[in-house]
């Protein structure tokens, strides 16, 4: 998940479309009012219906709005699909291209980095989340009241197993790394077009989005939701990528490592300080026996132990340092392609 320079690097790379179309940051901010980010990763299936929603909310919300379609790297025909039945949609969308997988937050950031709206929200393209819910979101926005809004699950029709998990990795988030986020974790949020700025502004790598979106504050605001089953395919969302995401939430957000290794070595002092007292009383004494091999194997092997873990999590910051020190971009785009809603009927 590395974010690093992303603002400048999509910007920069995105100038023309391969059909010649300029940038769209070179035309006014105000024919548009919202903008919604859609990642893309295996979503050939369900491209057909997020089109239709949003082209059914593009008609109902007041001011001119578009989609931002970010393709992660997608190996089904999902890019296909959206070439295909955009321009046709009368929807008015950018189309992102990105030159491999690099995860949904990279893909997230590349689509904030060119939507045009001052009122932009993300969602999923597998519709888990419902198209309503960015209506909601962008009804708290537009009060003035609110800089930030993101869904809050009031329920989930997720596999038993899938939501233990997912309430698991969201309550050691709160408990370890963020205590202010929502109890069900964050799936989708909008924001104002400042927070937008301020957040592309943050140059990390191997950090979390949604942890830089609550660590900039702004005020916020919980719009409650029920997480719909998944229809098609399989989440791309793993066990592994949800236990890297929250080594880098921990590393990133959280002094917590440093201070485990801190309170260890002073226990560990208080405790070899208290074994050397007892053991000069007893060889005081003549109560010392001949020691023994096993125990002093052990011993030996728990402090090596401990201090391999302890370089280990040194070493993780060191190089999370490393990582933001080159400055890679954090997603190099490949094709930037633009579909103007069509004109009004004068008829």
């Amino acid at each position: 998940m590395s974010f690093t320079d992303f603002d400048v690097s999509v910007l920069s790379g995105l100038r023309e479309s391969p059909d010649g179309d300029t940038d769209p940051s070179q035309s006014p901010r105000a024919a548009v009012t919202y903008s919604v980010v859609v990642p893309v990763y295996g979503n050939e299936a369900t491209i057909p219906q997020v089109i239709e929603r949003l082209a059914a909310l593009a008609q109902r919300v007041e001011g001119g709005m578009e989609a931002v379609f970010v393709v992660d790297g997608s190996p089904d025909g999902s890019l296909l699909q959206l070439r295909r039945l955009l321009p046709a949609s009368g929807l008015r969308a950018q189309l992102v291209t990105l030159s491999r997988n690099y995860g949904s937050f990279s893909a997230i950031r590349a689509g904030l980095a060119v939507a045009q709206g001052e009122y932009v929200a993300v969602m999923a393209a597998d519709l888990q989340e419902p198209v309503s819910l960015v209506e909601d979101i962008f009804a708290r926005l537009t009060t003035g009241a609110h800089d930030v809004a993101v869904g809050v699950r009031q329920g989930r029709d997720d596999p038993a197993l899938s939501s233990l998990a997912s309430r698991t990795f969201w309550g050691l988030q709160r408990r370890f790394v963020q205590p202010d986020l929502p109890v069900g974790g964050v799936d989708m949020f909008g924001c104002t077009r400042q927070v937008v700025t301020e957040l592309l502004r943050l140059d990390e790598s191997h950090t979390s989005l949604v942890g830089l979106l609550y660590w900039l504050g702004f005020r916020r605001v919980e719009v409650p939701y029920v997480r719909l089953e998944r229809e098609h395919g399989t989440s791309g969302w793993t066990l592994r990528k949800k236990l890297r995401y929250m080594n880098d939430s921990i590393f990133a957000f959280t002094d917590l490592p440093i201070t485990v290794l801190i309170t260890a070595g002073f226990l560990g002092v208080l405790g070899s300080i208290t074994a050397g007292i007892v053991v000069f009383a007893a060889w005081a004494t003549g109560n010392v026996d001949v020691p023994g091999y096993t125990p002093l194997m052990l011993v030996l092997f728990l402090l090596c132990s401990s201090i391999l873990l302890a370089l280990g999590i040194v070493g993780s910051y060191v190089w999370r340092t490393y990582e933001n020190s080159k400055r890679r971009p954090g997603a190099v785009p490949m094709h930037h392609e633009l579909f103007p809603a069509p004109p009004p009927d004068r008829g």
